[in-house]
């Protein structure tokens, strides 16, 4: 058993600011000298990139279905080991989704902090706390953080709301890089936040909210104070259940890894090595051919953002060629598939060549296309993950029927038909995202390697 504190922040809603207090507290207490790890609850690639970044760690998913009790546990009785405290962000709002943050939080004791937008309201700030402290029974609740207030009365407003003083951990004015800005603090577009890398000021963005929130009762705490009240005994995992056979052994598996393609969860890159394999990065932006290779990962990210650069690289893109000529395995998540067809048809109409080694042509939508919990069945495993896109592919490949639209136990929607996944040669191609870790034998059939 290990004793660490610990947080889960969540919020009524998406929107309103857990990112940016998530990182602005990571990087107010890395910046003290603090080893903070940080979560992020459900699937999500653009919010651990800022948290990353924060507290310059990294940054791993925990959801009760896609990566599974057990998987979270192991992670986070690692991270208190070796750290001083741990967040986690939640998703959507506090009860939203089956399994939810509240359902993450009850199950493995975490303390539950609540972000509110409080910038349009007065008293029924404390409602909403109230309801978000009281609505599912048995929460350990930490207390409640009102964020984007319009002045020091307006927070003044806000604390007398509450029912329970003690609750009170402040308000955060709103905070901008540029006074002048309508934008947030961290800008968006679809898919979600745009990735920290993009930013060149993206350190300075989250000294700007760390400082804001040190002035709040929550960032004046100190490491002996969260330890006081927010402290969580970890139980040590099961070490056999961490085993993963070497399926992989002696295998070289490239994995494209730039601004175009940068969907990635560092868990996925640990479960290569643990299979075995030998992983290197490359850059379809600026490499001129694959690194010497076995397998071939493509994952999602922006190439509609980079298409007419990565029509350019011919070079690159006879490498593929070459490399599917061979009977190389390939697999391509959502972006990556993308990439590989023959274009795209951006949001205004413009089309734009792509590979072309994947018939089909993508479109990019102004909404949501794609969005829920996925499961593959793949020779005798199931792989579990997630789907999230805007655009949508029509080809004439070959569709294997293995991936199914699933809802978690409990859930109100019933499972359904899910995501393609299209062959073409050696290429396995979806809007399917993959968490390797929840089926280490499907992902090594995936790449060609040994069956268990």
């Amino acid at each position: 058993m290990t004793r660490c504190p610990a947080l889960l922040i969540s919020a009524p809603a998406s929107g309103q600011g857990k990112t940016t207090v998530v990182a602005a507290l990571a990087r107010l207490h890395t910046r003290q000298g603090r080893r903070v790890r940080v979560f992020k609850c459900g699937p999500d690639f653009l919010d651990p990139h800022w948290h990353q970044l924060a507290s310059g760690a990294p940054v791993h998913q925990l959801d009760l279905w896609m990566t599974g009790e057990a998987d979270a546990r192991a992670r986070l009785h690692a991270a208190a080991q070796e750290c001083d405290l741990i967040l986690v962000e939640g998703v959507m709002g506090l009860f939203d989704g089956q399994p939810s943050a509240a359902d993450l939080a009850q199950r493995l004791g975490l303390p539950v902090m609540g972000v509110v937008d409080a910038s349009a309201m007065a008293a029924t700030f404390g409602a909403l706390a109230y309801g978000l402290q009281h609505y599912q029974p048995g929460l350990r609740w930490a207390g409640v953080l009102a964020n984007r207030a319009a002045s020091p009365r307006h927070a003044q407003m806000l604390q007398s709301s509450l029912r329970e003083p003690g609750h009170w951990l402040g308000a955060l004015m709103r905070v901008s890089v540029d006074p002048g800005a309508k934008a947030g603090l961290l800008p968006e577009r679809h898919l979600g936040l745009v990735s920290a890398q993009e930013l060149p000021d993206g350190l300075a963005r989250l000294d700007a909210a760390a400082d804001a929130l040190a002035d709040t009762p929550l960032g004046q705490m100190t490491l002996a104070d969260w330890q006081a009240r927010w402290s969580v005994d970890f139980a040590a995992p099961d070490a056999s259940a961490a085993l993963v056979p070497a399926l992989l052994q002696g295998r070289t598996v490239a994995v494209a890894h730039d601004a175009a393609f940068s969907f990635i969860y560092p868990a996925n890159i640990d479960c290569l090595a643990q299979l075995g394999a030998r992983v290197v990065f490359f850059s379809p932006l600026a490499d001129a051919a694959l690194p010497p290779c076995d397998a071939l990962w493509l994952p999602g990210g922006y190439p509609e953002l980079h298409a007419a650069r990565l029509a350019a690289n011919i070079s690159l893109r006879d490498s593929l060629q070459a490399h599917v000529a061979a009977g190389k395995p390939v697999w391509a998540e959502c972006g990556g598939m993308v990439a590989l067809s023959v274009g795209i048809t951006q949001a205004d109409g413009a089309c734009q060549p792509l590979w072309g080694l994947l018939p089909g042509t993508a479109t990019l939508h102004k909404r949501l296309a794609g969005l829920g919990p996925q499961q593959l069945a793949w020779r005798g495993y199931t792989l579990r993950g997630h789907t999230f896109h805007y655009s949508t592919l029509a080809s004439d490949t070959a569709a294997l029927a293995e991936v199914a639209r699933t809802a978690p136990p409990h859930a109100a929607s019933a499972p359904g038909v899910g995501e393609a996944v299209y062959r073409h040669g050696s290429i396995h191609a979806s809007y399917f995202h993959a968490w390797f870790a929840s089926s280490p034998a499907a992902v090594a059939a995936l790449f060609g390697g040994a069956q268990a």
